[in-house]
C-alpha cells in the first residue's frame, strides 16, 4: 500500500509570490526526494455554497510505503524541503501523511 504526504497551504498574503516560489524553487526541491512516485498539486475552488476553500494549494507526494516516505523526509532532500517552507509558506501549512487506498 502506498503512502502519501499532503501539504495543505493556507491562503498566502501574496499569491503570485507563493506560486512563483513554489514553481521555481520548492517543487524542484521536492522532486529530488528519493523514492517519490508521484507529485501532484491542486488549487481548490470555492465550496458548493460559494465559501472560499480553507486552503490555497494542496500538494500530494506519493511513495511506495510509509518507510519510503519516512526515509525521504529524514534525508537531506527532505530537510531541504522542510527548511524551504519558511521562505514562502508564511500563512501556514498543514502536513499530513497516511496510507493511500485506490478505489478504482
Amino acid at each position: 500500500m502506498s503512502s502519501t504526504l499532503y501539504a495543505c497551504y493556507r491562503p498566502p498574503a501574496d499569491p503570485h509570490a507563493f506560486d512563483q516560489h513554489y514553481k521555481e524553487v520548492h517543487s524542484p526541491i521536492a522532486l529530488k526526494l528519493p523514492g517519490l512516485r508521484s507529485f501532484t498539486g491542486t488549487t481548490p475552488s470555492a465550496g458548493p455554497d460559494g465559501s472560499p476553500a480553507p486552503y490555497y494549494f494542496i500538494a500530494a507526494l506519493t511513495f511506495d510505503d510509509d518507510a519510503s516516505l519516512a526515509s525521504a523526509l529524514s534525508g537531506p532532500e527532505g530537510k531541504a524541503a522542510v527548511d524551504d517552507l519558511a521562505n514562502f509558506a508564511g500563512a501556514g501549512v498543514d502536513l499530513m501523511t497516511g496510507p493511500t487506498v485506490a478505489y478504482s
